[in-house]
């Protein structure tokens, strides 16, 4: 079994970490622009009440996001 350089390991994680971290930066900041459960058709994958879902056109599919994504639609959800 080949040894671990542990100088190589740790540049792989600190790569993984830099990648992740900016991935989480976008994030939190499209958080406050856009409704983290809405998805790219414009419905709520939230397993939770949110006062922006509207109900669906076709019963057994997700609720429609009514939201206007120019809000910071973190005080939208239910508890």
């Amino acid at each position: 079994m080949e040894k671990i350089d542990k100088h190589e390991y740790q540049k792989r994680l600190d790569r993984i970490s830099e990648i992740f971290s900016g991935m989480m930066q976008r994030a939190d900041e499209l958080a406050t622009q856009r409704c983290l459960y809405k998805n790219r058709f414009d419905q709520c994958t939230a397993k939770f009440g949110c006062r922006n879902q509207s109900k669906p056109a076709v019963e057994g599919d997700l609720f429609h996001c009514v939201g206007d994504d120019k809000l910071d639609y973190r005080s939208a959800w239910d508890t």
